[in-house]
């Protein structure tokens, strides 16, 4: 069973999703940053590009979505088995200029930006909602074939005329109420936006994706979690309330934990995501992992390390690939490494052993949520697999390109650093008297704070009831950060005009 740990703080929510004690999903949302995917906007189509078949669609944000043709087509084209996407121009399908009501299915990456969709999706707690398609699906992890068949039939009774259906794994075991329950909401969902895509003109969003906090609660919290503890009062009582909706047999399982203590320290996750972020990765045995990141894809190598085995050479590599096999499919998951990704195992010339190896990727890379694909192993010995790319990748969100090495290597983001001085502003709040306190930062983080973040440090002084003067000195790296003074305000304002 899994636990989640979540960290609502005023600027950033992060989410940790832990089996066995290890960090094996991470999430991070900033407050004035919200992801896209699942979002559905009114656009007006830019540009056409026939060459590529597919169409530029502003959909109100800074970077213009990108439309395949194949997202385009209705779906009852697409149901024609005798027409394919290709035999089909991009031209006849859309023009410039024309509005359209798209969903967003990627996140901008780079320089790129999303890409959207006209097949609308609506996911639930037990179904997935598709009303341009008529469709029934079941997911895979659901193996039963007498509780496929079982689910099947209720959605055969319940799902409206012409609309597809989708049934989550969390719909294992569920009665035939609550898979209705579930649908009602989300046709309610539905007919809101059919009502809202005629109103007003492009570009405009109308609908927004639920937030982090209630997505995690909606698409990971379920009956295989043990805990989920939050630190956020508001947010408990909200996530009770949503269950009381969709599962309230799990309210049970939610806890409130004190905010005065940084919850992701307690439960040691900022160590394990700081290890997250490094490029050498040790296994038990002694051995290790080094993930490298290109332009075009993920390089994986395996290296023995410290580790000489036992007996001969060919079971030291077969143990080392076997144990290595388990942790990139975790690193690959926490990380949320997408697109290619080559695997350098050490090499096995036993067919046998390969395929064992192979085995065990599998078997670790099913617990992942994300769609992966393990194409096999080259004449060079090098595993091909790909995992589908829907959002950016870990690294990407806490880190950006170190001013002091000209990019080759990398700092925290100005909301990183930001994010770990409110932890310690809350617990100066929290366990001391202190009425103001004197920070010195970098000067970027100065601007970030004076300039741009403006109104977030009076809320964070107003939650924290903390009066917080920050000043910029340029010899201070630009991770790090100084309390130089807390305790009376008068004692703080005489040490800053001094």
């Amino acid at each position: 069973m899994n636990e989640i740990i979540i960290d609502s703080g005023i600027n950033q929510s992060r989410v940790a999703v832990l089996e066995d004690g290890d960090l094996v999903e991470y999430y991070i949302e900033s407050r004035d940053s919200k992801r896209l995917v699942g979002n559905i906007y009114k656009g007006r189509v830019k540009n056409v590009l026939p060459g590529m078949q597919a169409a530029f669609v502003d959909i109100g944000v800074e970077k213009n979505a990108f439309l395949y043709v194949k997202d385009a087509i209705p779906c009852d084209i697409l149901k024609d088995r005798n027409i394919s996407s290709k035999d089909i121009s991009i031209r006849d399908v859309i023009k410039n200029g024309q509005e359209i009501v798209v969903q967003v299915v990627k996140e901008p990456i780079d320089n790129k930006g999303a890409r959207v969709t006209t097949h609308l999706t609506f996911p639930g707690r037990y179904l997935v909602l598709m009303p341009y398609m008529d469709y029934i699906g079941i997911s895979r992890r659901i193996e039963d074939e007498e509780e496929r068949n079982r689910l099947k039939k209720i959605i055969e009774e319940i799902k409206p005329q012409g609309m597809g259906i989708i049934v989550r794994t969390e719909a294992d075991g569920s009665c035939k109420n609550d898979l209705k329950d579930d649908l009602k909401y989300l046709l309610k969902v539905w007919q809101k936006i059919e009502r809202e895509k005629k109103l007003g003109f492009a570009p405009k969003i109308i609908y927004r994706d639920l937030d982090l906090i209630h997505r995690t609660v909606r698409d990971i919290f379920t009956s295989d979690t043990k805990e989920l503890k939050i630190n956020d009062k508001g947010y408990y009582k909200e996530i009770l309330d949503f269950l009381d909706l969709i599962s309230p047999e799990l309210k049970g399982r939610v806890k409130y934990f004190d905010p005065g203590i940084n919850i992701f320290n307690y439960f040691g996750i900022e160590k394990m995501i700081q290890e997250a972020l490094s490029r050498k990765v040790w296994l038990k045995s002694g051995g290790y992992i080094v993930i490298d990141k290109t332009e075009a894809f993920t390089i994986i190598d395996i290296n023995t390390g410290k580790y000489v085995g036992v007996n001969d050479l060919t079971e030291t590599i077969v143990k080392i690939n076997k144990e290595a096999a388990k942790e990139i499919a975790k690193q690959i998951r926490l990380r949320d490494i997408g697109g290619i990704i080559i695997i350098d195992f050490i090499d096995m010339s036993d067919k046998k052993s390969q395929q064992e190896v192979i085995d065990i990727l599998k078997e670790a890379l099913a617990k992942d949520r994300v769609r992966t694909n393990i194409l096999g192993i080259t004449q060079l010995g090098l595993l091909e697999m790909t995992r589908k790319k829907v959002r950016n990748r870990i690294s990407s969100i806490l880190e950006t390109k170190c001013p002091y090495c000209e990019g080759t290597g990398k700092v925290l983001t100005p909301e990183t650093i930001i994010n770990n001085l409110e932890q310690e502003l809350k617990r100066i709040s929290v366990h001391t008297n202190s009425e103001a306190v004197l920070v010195k930062v970098h000067p970027e983080i100065e601007r970030v704070l004076l300039m741009e973040k403006r109104d977030y440090l009076k809320e964070v002084e107003k939650n924290f009831s903390l009066k917080v003067f920050i000043k910029g000195n340029k010899e201070m790296h630009i991770n790090d950060y100084d309390i130089v003074f807390m305790g009376k305000l008068d004692k703080v304002k005489e040490i800053i005009e001094s």
